[in-house]
Order: C-alpha cells, then structure tokens, then sequence
C-alpha cells in the first residue's frame, strides 16, 4: 500500500508538472512549473516585429527642395471635410504644425453599446443541468457468525445516477423565481431491499421577492439605465471630438488660403523690388543715378526675399497641418490649393437664441447633464441598499418515489400525493445601517458637487460665447481696416512710384510703399481668413459647427444605435457610424482663391494717377 502511494504521489505530480505552462522567452526556455524571481527589466529587439506595410510616400517638399512639379489640386472647404470625415477611424485634432490624436475613436459607442446586453443580461433565464454517475462501496467489519472470536470484512454497493435541473429568471421587481427538478435512480446490493432499483424525484416551484432592499423596478434597472447613459455619453464625447476635428479642419484651410497670399504678396514685392533694382541699375549706368540708391534698392530685395522664404516655409508647414488632420501624406506629391469663398460680410446673432442653442446642443453640456442623471441612479440605489432586507419566499415541491419490489412488481406514488410547502419573511439588517447610510450621503454629495460642475460649464459656456462674439467683430472690424489700408497702401505705391520717374521723389519712398503694399495685402488677406476661423469658433462653442455643414451621424439619421444586425444589409458595424458627407456650403470657383485676390492686389505696367504721372 505505501508503494502504491508513493507511485500515485510521483505519477500526479508529472501531470501536474506536464500540464504547468512553460515559460519561454526569444530561445530560452525555462524548466516547466518554475518561475525565477525577475530583477531586470524584460524587453526585445522590436526589428523582429511585423512592419506595418505603410506606404511612405515621396519625400517631403521643403523651401530649398520645393517639389518637383507636382502640380496643384483645387480642394474646396467641403471636400476637405468630406475627405476628413471619410479618413476618421481615430478622430485627428489640429496641433501647432500637423494633428494630434484624439483619445476617441468611432468604435468607443460601439464598444460602450455592448455594456447595454451586459446589464439587460442580469434578467435572462438561467439554466443549470447537472448529471452524475457515482458509485457508493463502503466496507465495513462484522463479527463472523461461524465464529464470534474472527471478524469479516463486507461491504454494500450503491449504484445511482443524479439529474438536477434549475431554471431561474429574475424579474425586474428583484424577484427570482425557480424551477428545480430532480431525479435520482438508484440500485443496490448485495440484499433484498423494499424497491430495487428505486427512483426519487420531486418538481419545486420557488419564488423570492425582497420586499425592501433589492426590491422595486427602479433599483433593479439602474444598471441597464447606467449603461445606456454611458453609450449616450460615448456618442456625445465622439460627436465632441468630431467637432473639434471640423473646427480644426476649418482653422487649417483658411490658415493656408491666407498663408498662399502671403506668399503672394512677398512674391510681389520681390518682383517689384527687383524692377526698382534694374531700374537704378540702369539710372547709374547712364550716370543719372547714385550707388547709394543702388545700394538700398539691393538691401530692399534682400528683405523681400528673406520673407519670402519665410512666407514660403510657412505656407509648407499651413498644408502640412491641413494635410495631417486629413490624414493624407505630407505635402510632396500634390498642392493643396483653396477654391472656396470666404464669407466676407457682416453676421449678426440674437443672443438669448445663441445661449439656447449651445446648451442643447454643446456636448460637453450633454454629457455634464447625462453625469447628473447618472448620479441619480446611482442615489436611487444607494437609497434602496440603506434599507433593512426583508424578503417574502414561498416554495412548493412535489416529491415522488418508484421502484422494484422483490416479486418484481412495479410500485410508484400517485401524481401530487407527498408535497411540500415553504412561506417564510426573511429579515437581516446591519445595527445602525452605517455603511449603507455613509453611501447614501456620498452619493448625495456627489450630486450637488456634479450640479456645481453643470452649473460651472454654463457659466463658462456663456463667457465663451460673449467672448467669441467679441472676437468675431473685432476681426471684421480688422478686416474692413484692413481692406481700406490696402486700398490706400495701392494708391500710395502708384504714386510714389510716379513721382520718383518723375525725379520729385526718392527712391526710399517707393521702397517703403512696396513694402507697406506688401504688408497691407498680407494683412487684409489674413484678417479676413481669421474672420471665417472665428466664425467657425462660434459655431463650435455654440455646438453646431456638424449641423452648419451638414453633417450628420447615422444613429442621428436612422434614429438608432447598436450593432445593426439583420437591419443593416450587409453593413459593417461600426465602420457605418462614420459621419454622412457634409453638404455644400460656401461658394466655390474653378481656380484658386488667391489668384482671383491676385489680380485684385496687381498692379498693371505704368499705372499711376492721371495727376502724377511723368510727363
């Protein structure tokens, strides 16, 4: 007996040592079941890892390598958005020179949807079937009939097989109800017994209701209602990111649109600046003109071209930015090129509509007041968990026996003749309740301090909006400034360029001209752009940027959300919850915007006032 034991101890612990994972690591492996202590920290060579099949694209473009003839293509503000939206499996935000990624991606309502099942789970039926085959062999010592001085060993044997059903469902008052059946063959031997084999069966209803803590439909949906509040607040943390995704689209095109006629006006002036070069030039090769003009007129050019370079980098790094939160590669294969209008009129805003509108429609003041109902789920439960447990429970169980007997006749209990009964009230309850009733008034706290928070985002809301109108007055207002310096720095530049052919005037003055010229085109141009981008900050802090450009969520079409199944036709959920093509809004034009304002800003060969030109 002792060697089978020992043999038993050896064989079981090589099973267990077989069924012990190995660890293993790159080509080590360690001896199965044993674990060394780590005092180091684990990490591979990453080279070995699968690359990821990106496509890298041409090389980037830069001031001093431009591309090589790429070409440009006219991309309106709608079809950058469209392109935006159609690229936004992770929601990209504008940073300094590119896009930074959002922590929302359009899987989170999904994802968040499937705790819904989760908590309706709770109420499903459950089903529970057990079978077992056993075998009963107990020996036993027995004083020997033929002689009382010896004993004998004997045993008895039971064969029976065990069937147990349950059923249970929990109803949405916090009752459980049960069905329990049972079964249970069995045979013995050796001797004669009243029934062998015999059967004992018995069917059980039961049902337990809590009649205060546990008890009631509200407490019992709170984790359905959570969940649901949670998807909502999912969606809307999406629909956020969305619109901070659109706004920085929007930041982004007119950045460039203004950054292009930058570069316009940097380019003119150089080309202006390199005619007054040629000129004096010329004027101190016929012995008319001084080096000193010369010199400043050189000086000029150098200006001019270092900001062109400037205006140059600048407009690479505005497409660049516009490029990434696109999510296409930077620029090298293909110019980005503006072709919408920009609104260039004043608006005006009925304020108590304004103030309306953002609270119904911003989502981080949907999502404070989902966080309040929220908390009012949360003080239901915790109210219901304060109070004592008392519980109604009422059983019923049918009991039934059949069996053999030794003549070999069939015996068996008739339908419903041995039944049991149960009604019982539970009661059980903490002396003093402290627990449940300190979470009860933590719960009420956190719903007066999230009250605060709703509050608070309201306030901060308003400001932002009053701030945000200021804003967009002052950059109109800017921008009718603006154009009226343009208008006059165009004036003054004829002049001074016809008074100094004249010989009335000195060259420093044409240069200054050029430069104002320059200046007031950059200016005008990047006033109106800011008037559009704060516009669109309006938009965005009154929550409507999606809606002003027709955009809109399937769940928000259909009216629906969650996985779509059979209804869907083939659609593959979530990718069906990108955001529906926007809607044209802006004016477009077959060519780019900053061209047309090109020739707006040009000025034509010897043109001058009638009044000052060279006679």
């Amino acid at each position: 007996m002792r060697m089978n034991l020992a043999k038993m101890t050896v064989v079981g612990i090589a099973i267990l040592g077989a069924l012990c994972p190995c660890a293993a690591w790159g080509q080590r492996r360690l001896p199965p079941a044993i674990y060394p202590e780590v005092r180091s920290i684990p990490y591979r060579d990453p080279s070995p890892l699968p690359p990821s099949g990106r496509d890298p694209g041409v090389p980037p473009a830069t001031v001093e390598r431009p591309q090589v003839q790429q070409g440009e293509r006219l991309f309106s503000l709608d079809a950058c958005l469209q392109t935006t939206l159609l690229n936004m499996d992770v929601v990209r935000l504008l940073s300094n020179f590119g896009s930074a990624r959002a922590a929302v991606t359009i899987y989170d309502p999904a994802i968040a949807t499937a705790a819904i099942d989760q908590a309706q789970a709770a109420f499903d039926p459950q089903l529970r079937i057990d079978q077992q085959f056993r075998r009963f062999e107990s020996p036993s010592a027995v004083v020997d009939p033929g002689d009382p001085l010896r004993s004998l060993i004997v045993g008895s044997r039971t064969d029976d097989y065990d069937l147990f059903l349950d059923l249970s469902k929990k109803t949405s008052l916090g009752g459980v109800a049960r069905l329990i059946a049972r079964a249970t063959p069995q045979r013995f031997q050796p001797g004669t017994f009243p029934l062998n084999p015999q059967s004992r069966s018995s069917a059980e209803l039961q049902y337990t209701q809590p009649l205060l803590q546990g008890g009631g439909t509200a407490v019992n949906q709170v984790q359905i209602v959570l969940a649901r509040i949670d998807t909502q607040r999912s969606f809307f943390q999406l629909k956020d990111a969305v619109q901070e995704s659109v706004r920085g689209v929007i930041n982004a095109y007119w950045d460039l649109a203004a950054a292009r006629v930058d570069v316009l006006a940097r380019q003119k002036q150089v080309e202006q600046a390199a005619e007054a070069v040629r000129y004096t030039q010329a004027r101190k090769e016929s012995g008319f003109g001084d080096a000193g003009d010369l010199a400043q007129a050189r000086l000029a050019l150098a200006n001019f071209k270092a900001s062109l370079i400037v205006a140059q980098a600048n407009l690479l790094d505005r497409e660049a930015a516009l490029r990434a939160i696109m999510n296409l590669p930077p620029p090298g294969d293909f110019r980005l090129v503006p072709s919408t209008h920009p609104v260039d009129t004043p608006i005006s805003f009925h304020w108590e509509r304004l103030v309306e509108i953002a609270e119904n429609r911003r989502p981080d003041i949907v999502e404070l007041k989902l966080v309040i109902e929220a908390d009012r789920q949360l003080l239901i439960q915790s109210r219901n968990q304060a109070l004592p447990r008392l519980d109604a429970v009422a059983l019923y169980r049918w009991n039934g026996l059949e069996g053999t007997m030794p003549v070999g006749t069939r015996l068996r209990t008739a339908n419903g003749q041995y039944t049991d009964w149960t009604i019982a009230v539970n009661f059980s309850v903490p002396l003093g309740l402290r627990q449940e009733r300190a979470g009860l008034r933590r719960q009420e706290l956190i719903l007066i301090k999230d009250q605060a928070f709703l509050q608070q985002g309201l306030h901060n809301m308003t400001q932002s909006l009053a701030g945000q109108l200021r804003r967009i007055s002052s950059a109109y207002a800017q921008y009718v400034a603006f154009q009226e310096t343009r208008k006059a720095a165009r004036e003054n530049l004829l002049i001074q360029r016809a008074e100094y052919l004249a010989g009335r005037t000195i060259l420093l003055n044409v240069l200054q001209a050029i430069a104002d010229f320059g200046n007031a085109v950059s200016s005008e141009a990047r006033a109106l752009a800011t008037y559009n981008i704060e516009l669109a900050n309006l938009e965005r802090e009154s929550g409507t940027i999606l809606e002003s450009h027709g955009i809109r969520f399937f769940e928000e079409t259909e009216r629906m959300l969650g996985p779509l199944g059979r209804l869907g036709h083939g659609r593959l959920y979530p990718h069906s919850l990108h955001p529906s093509e926007p809607q044209p809004r802006f004016g477009e034009s077959p060519e780019p915007w900053d061209r047309e304002l090109g020739r707006l800003y040009e000025l034509q060969p010897g043109e001058a006032p009638e009044e000052v030109r060279p006679r």
